[in-house]
Formats: structure tokens, sequence, C-alpha cells
């Protein structure tokens, strides 16, 4: 390694770094979308249900989102309150709720996108194709192993240990 810089070094700044842009990148998108009166637990609903198709059952967008069902619930209830989501009975499921997106949902839909592309043109702007491409490879493997493999939490008691497994 050059001036002095380890491997592990480097690897914990990558991390450190990931943590930054995620967050420095998620307030920038929040500050644009105040404007629409959403907060990212509002947009990102909307988001999910216009890219992934519309009438998703309320267990399948919360699993896209990687969240947990009762907050789902809460941010589509104030969604159907403002009129941007409708929650429709599945005739199969009584239990289950399918989202739908209403045309004053689509029009706001419109105003995300741009927006988003707005942040990334601008967070990118001057940075080459060819290193956008190299760090999209490195970041997509990344993502590959975290989603492979369970996170090593160190070790558990030795009851855990001696039954193979951990509770989380």
């Amino acid at each position: 390694m050059q001036d002095g810089q380890t491997l592990p070094h480097l690897q914990w700044r990558l991390g450190r770094t990931i943590g930054q842009i995620s967050r420095r990148w998620r307030a920038r998108l929040d500050a644009r979308m105040a404007a629409y009166g959403l907060t990212e637990a509002r947009w990102l609903p909307l988001l999910h249900l216009a890219r992934g198709g519309d009438g998703l059952t309320q267990k399948d967008l919360a699993a896209r989102m990687a969240v947990e069902g009762p907050t789902l619930v809460r941010t589509l209830d104030w969604l159907e309150r403002e009129g941007l989501v409708q929650r429709r009975a599945v005739p199969q499921d009584r239990r289950a709720k399918t989202i739908h997106l209403t045309p004053r949902a689509r029009a706001l839909h419109r105003h995300i996108e741009q927006a988003a592309a707005a942040v990334r043109a601008e967070i990118l702007e001057g940075i080459p194709e060819t290193e956008i491409l190299a760090c999209l490879a490195v970041l997509e493997g990344v993502a590959a192993r975290l989603g492979a493999a369970p996170a090593d939490l160190g070790p558990g008691t030795p009851e855990e240990e001696a039954d193979g497994h951990r509770a989380a």
C-alpha cells in the first residue's frame, strides 16, 4: 500500500464513506422532496409502487422497502389520508390489501423522479462514466456479498454455540 495505508484501513474508509454517502444523499433528496410535503418514508413507497407495479400487497411492498409491516401501515395511513394511495381488499384473502396509486400520486411521482434525477446529476457531475462503472462494479460486489451471507456478529454464548445458532 502506498502512503502508509493498510488494506484494513482502506476497507474501513470504504465502509465509512458508503455510510456517509447514504446519509448525505438521502438528506439531499429529502430536502428536495420537502417542497412536495414528503419525507423519505412517504415518497419511497410511492416510488416503489410506481416502479414496481401498482397493486402490490402491503406485505410485498414492505419487503421491497425492507421495512417492518407496522411501520409501513402508519405511512400508508398517511398516504391514504392525503389521497395518494388507495387500499383494496384482495378477493381471495380478506386479510390482505393491495396498494394502488391515485391519479394525484401519479402526477407527484413525475416530480419525485425529476427531483431524484436532478440530485443524481448534481452529485455525479464531472465524474467520468468509466469511474462510475468501476465504482458500481465494486459496490455491486459488496452488495452481493452482503446479500449472500448472514452477518458474523461474533461469538455467541456457549449454549448458543452448542446449539449451532445465535439469536439475532
